[in-house]
């Protein structure tokens, strides 16, 4: 199956079991807005469990803060977010659609990477066991003209972005052919800088309303809060601030179901430490980020690291984990060394001190940051997109098939769901009096309607990893059968031991061991 229909087709199953969707549907949506549903704000929550208690719980010098989503407008100021948080807009004069202009020109490049490992795939299967891929990247005429091509326009990409130059980047476009994906044209406009900030007005009256704007990071709120958390709670560098909440930005183009959103939610972590041994830090912070994606069991192979080309005017330092999603490799996390670049403007621009006294050196200084960012969606929607399945279960000429969620145990929304085999003789009460003695520990679901087959599949696509079935026997010998969502493997178990069984494969306890 083509990727990007495997991407339709999760999009679907999202909408359709209650994950994801479409945020004012029944007055034709918003575009890039969208709803969690039932299932959906239970992964999302149980995503930002994993995350927080990998810092806070595991860390004694991480602590947590929740602020403010309206700010002082001079604070977007300070950040450089005013002058500086542009994209470079494009418009196509015939379809009327506005593109980001370095999009544009990424996804060129991407086009160009997947042209060489398409060549170096068929010499592959062509070769077989005796293929040496570092050989024929190098050697063979038709890789070697793609990879130069994709070198030079690299450099020039990099170069116009630097400045950034936007008549070169409309350059780069004219001289590509690159056409409007709508269009199919190449009339564009001169590229321009679009501030993605959204603005708002505070006040009770027309005369004393002050300009604000939505945040559009929640690192700021640390940032401006960075002395009341190490005072009140005596924290020693290094230390910590990790925070999880709403940001918003105008995006240009949002697009990629919740990949790219206008309202979006960050995970964030500022690591407060000595100037001069931030970039020791920020390796280490590297490792460990990749370390918590990879725990997840979703294939080491499908994440990599992507260094910046060009680093935001704050940092010395940057690089982002990326998953292989239907549509390609993209961020997931970013993990940057921001400098002390922040709280030195903080400091600037309120007029009030932003220094630590290290007592051990006896002297005070605005501490660097290593910073952690990882967006919620982004993270949901590479968890489903790992986790989406379609089993051919077809035996002996009988077609069957199944859609399956391999969500990991301990980020699906429902544990375990009990069944009775049917509805008399006293089988739903006891499947009732099951659910009550699991519902303080696990979020489990109710279901009688349907044919058992039907309601293991219908599960299978919620992605609930454990299925409990209680028939004749269970009123009998007070054993029920466990079915395993992953494997469909079922087995006999007491129903004194389902606790201790389940507890074990879905416990966040175990799940953060691993890191």
């Amino acid at each position: 199956m083509a990727q990007e229909d495997l991407f339709k087709k999760l999009v679907a199953h999202c909408k359709e079991y209650g994950y994801v969707f479409p945020s004012s549907e029944i007055y034709d949506g918003l575009g890039a807005v969208y709803d969690y549903g039932q299932y959906g704000v239970e992964l999302k929550n149980n995503i930002k469990k994993y995350w927080w208690d990998s810092m806070v719980l595991l860390h004694e010098n991480i602590v947590g803060l929740d602020s403010a989503i309206f700010m002082h407008p001079t604070i977007w100021k300070a950040s450089g977010h005013v002058d500086a948080f542009n994209d470079p807009l494009i418009d196509n004069r015939d379809s009327k659609k506005r593109y980001r202009a370095d999009v544009l020109i990424e996804e060129l490049l991407e086009k160009l990477d997947e042209k060489i490992a398409k060549e170096v795939e068929k010499a592959r299967s062509r070769f077989g066991e005796k293929f040496d891929e570092p050989l024929y990247r190098t050697t063979n005429p038709r890789v070697v003209e793609i990879r130069e091509k994709y070198d030079q326009l690299h450099k020039r990409f990099v170069d116009a972005m630097s400045g950034p130059d936007l008549a070169e980047l409309r350059q780069i476009i004219v001289d590509n052919e690159i056409v409007c994906p709508v269009s199919g044209t190449k009339n564009w406009t001169d590229v321009r800088q679009f501030n993605l900030m959204f603005a708002t007005e505070i006040g009770s009256t027309s005369d004393s309303a002050m300009k604000i704007y939505l945040r559009p990071e929640t690192a700021q709120g640390i940032f401006v809060n960075f002395l009341n958390v190490q005072k009140s709670g005596r924290m020693k560098i290094p230390f910590g601030i990790a925070q999880t909440g709403k940001a918003f930005r105008n995006e240009i183009v949002a697009r990629q179901f919740i990949f790219r959103m206008r309202e979006f939610e960050q995970m964030e972590m500022q690591f407060f430490v000595r100037p001069g041994t931030e970039l020791e830090w920020f390796s280490k912070w590297k490792e460990a980020r990749m370390k918590w994606h990879r725990a997840l069991g979703f294939g080491d192979e499908n994440y990599r690291f992507h260094d910046h080309d060009k680093l935001a005017h704050y940092a010395n330092a940057a690089a982002d984990i990326e998953y292989k999603f239907p549509f390609g490799f993209k961020e997931v996390e970013g993990i940057h060394s921001r400098t002390d670049f922040d709280l030195r403007q903080h400091q600037e621009y309120s007029g009030k001190k932003m220094q630590y006294f290290d007592p051990e050196m006896n002297e005070s200084y605005i501490p660097y940051v290593i910073e952690t960012s990882i967006g919620v969606d982004r993270m949901f929607l590479q968890v489903m997109a790992a986790s989406y399945y379609e089993e051919d279960l077809s035996k002996e000429g009988v077609a069957d098939s199944r859609v399956v969620l391999r969500l990991p145990s301990v980020l699906a929304p429902v544990k375990l769901a009990v069944l009775p085999l049917v509805r008399k003789d006293g089988l739903p009460d006891i499947s009732r009096k099951i659910i009550d003695g699991l519902k303080f520990s696990f979020n489990c679901q109710y279901d009688e309607k349907d044919s058992i087959g039907k309601r293991y599949r219908r599960q299978d696509a919620i992605g609930t990893p454990y299925c409990i079935t209680i028939d004749y026997q269970t009123a009998e010998d007070e054993t029920v059968t466990i079915r395993y969502r992953d494997s469909m493997l079922q087995e006999r178990v007491p129903i004194a031991q389902l606790r201790s069984i389940i507890a074990d494969k879905v416990s966040m306890q175990e799940q953060l061991k691993k890191l």
